[in-house]
């Protein structure tokens, strides 16, 4: 039995998607499974209630803006498997989860391929004030060709060149929400009439490689200015790339070795960008089944693998890494498979296979089986605390249908953590960066977007007209 003092809380994060079939294809064929309902709003509201009742700290949703790939062939086995096709706009989504909670977390993922970062910005400072300061933004590449193509290119970016992209994307996007307003510029004074003050309004001229914006940012800061910052890569660039811009970066992990390691080189990273492992947390991707016993637990395993679709999950990595892995031969070896796609879901399955040369069907068994942890919460528990000692500081829970996965885990799991102190039992004020980390709204001074503040004032709207008319 684990120890049951001296060990910080899990950040619980509920990881979804807007569509039917997530991470565990086939799933939503289940008889309980409500996945399939995807585009209604009232399931996501009560399952929104239902975690924030117990106290998660996340709604982490999914995204993608495109096609998996080509799967035997070509893409009709997506659809009709219903592989994220169809799938609908998380941010939409969360705008109108924003009006039926008061604490929990509202993450999204988005790429830096389907939104120009002007707009972005202010799409996210906008929900971020209508959420109370409550946005995460969960910031990818896409390693989908066909969604580079949706939005106007010819092929998919060589890897390290899409990092250099979000490089760019991300500095003019911090540009906006930390430089453009000053802490005081906002007044809606009525008796002096002064909406707010033109020498502390700023433009941030951005010039990059790929960006021009002038500004200013069109919304006004929000609690957090910047939002809670995610980041999911897990190959050598996007280690680096987390250490540098992420406060909470996820894995998927098949065993607490691997997450070692790869907190080391986060460690590694993070002294090297002048900040500190306390300025990082690290997610782990699981899912639970939780019985009252070690049988009712094996049960209820038995009974989701009738509905898993194994074929189903090669599409869906294949598409990630881009390879069709639908034309190879299951007992293909992966160290056999070259891609400029998701280079981090082979480093794991690679990781997560005695003997280092696993096949394609042990990459399927590694995304269905290894990141699951079957029990008693006893178990499921003593288990956790080994992924904690490893370096995880939150989970980011896989489903296996909605919303009865989440109901086995607050039911079944959660009293047993709560009992050792691994799970909060109350919301802290505020933000969701203070709810987190415990030290305010805004980004540190050690994170990049910090250098921006008070760096535009050559740019206010009060020092252009002295410009235009010396007079002044």
């Amino acid at each position: 039995m684990g120890t049951f003092d001296a060990r910080p809380r899990f950040i619980l994060s509920a990881f979804l998607m807007n569509t039917s079939s997530h991470i565990l294809g086939g799933m939503w064929r289940h008889p309980e499974a409500q996945q399939h309902r995807f585009h209604e709003l009232a399931p996501w509201v009560d399952l929104a209630r239902k975690l924030e009742d117990a106290k998660f700290d996340n709604l982490f949703f999914a995204d993608v803006v495109g096609l998996y790939g080509d799967h035997e062939g070509g893409w009709a086995s997506h659809v009709r498997k219903g592989l994220q096709v169809p799938s609908h706009d998380p941010l939409v989504l969360l705008s109108a989860l924003a009006a039926g909670t008061t604490d929990i977390g509202l993450a999204m993922t988005s790429s830096v391929v389907q939104t120009h970062p002007f707009q972005f910005a202010r799409q996210l400072s906008t929900l971020d004030h209508l959420s109370g300061g409550r946005v995460a933004w969960n910031i990818v590449t896409s390693v989908l060709e066909n969604s580079h193509r949706n939005f106007g290119a010819k092929n998919l970016m060589a890897h390290d060149d899409r990092y250099g992209w979000a490089e760019e994307y991300v500095e003019a996007a911090y540009k906006l929400w930390e430089g453009s307003w000053e802490d005081d510029a906002f007044k809606a004074d009525k008796i002096s009439g002064i909406y707010a003050d033109p020498a502390k309004v700023n433009k941030i001229n951005h010039r990059g490689e790929i960006y021009s914006i002038d500004g200013p940012h069109l919304a006004v800061p929000s609690a957090q200015r910047t939002p809670f910052l995610f980041q999911a890569g897990s190959s050598a660039r996007g280690t680096q790339f987390a250490a540098t811009h992420a406060e909470a970066t996820f894995l998927f992990a098949p065993h607490p070795q691997y997450v070692a390691k790869k907190v080391a080189a986060l460690t590694e990273n993070l002294q090297a960008a002048g900040r500190g492992r306390e300025d990082l947390k690290v997610f782990a991707g699981l899912s639970f089944v939780v019985g009252s016993t070690e049988g009712e637990a094996k049960a209820l395993e038995a009974e989701y693998d009738e509905y898993l679709d194994l074929h189903a999950i090669v599409a869906h990595i294949g598409g990630g890494i881009g390879v069709d892995l639908g034309g190879l031969d299951l007992d293909t070896p992966l160290g056999e498979v070259q891609t400029e796609g998701a280079r981090g879901v082979l480093e794991a399955a690679i990781a997560s296979t005695p003997g280092g040369n696993p096949t394609i069907r042990d990459l399927a068994h590694y995304r269905a089986k290894a990141q699951q942890i079957v029990g008693t919460p006893e178990q499921i528990a003593d288990e956790l605390e080994k992924w904690q000692d490893a370096g995880i500081d939150g989970l980011n829970i896989i489903n296996h249908v909605l919303p009865g996965s989440y109901d086995n885990f607050i039911d079944g799991l959660l009293p047993e953590l709560r009992r050792r102190g691994l799970a909060q039992s109350e919301y802290t004020p505020g933000s969701l960066r203070h709810k987190v980390f415990g030290r305010g709204d805004k980004l540190p001074q050690n994170h990049p977007a910090a250098r921006y503040r008070g760096a535009f004032g050559e740019f206010s709207a009060e020092a252009t007209n002295a410009k235009l008319d010396p007079a002044r």
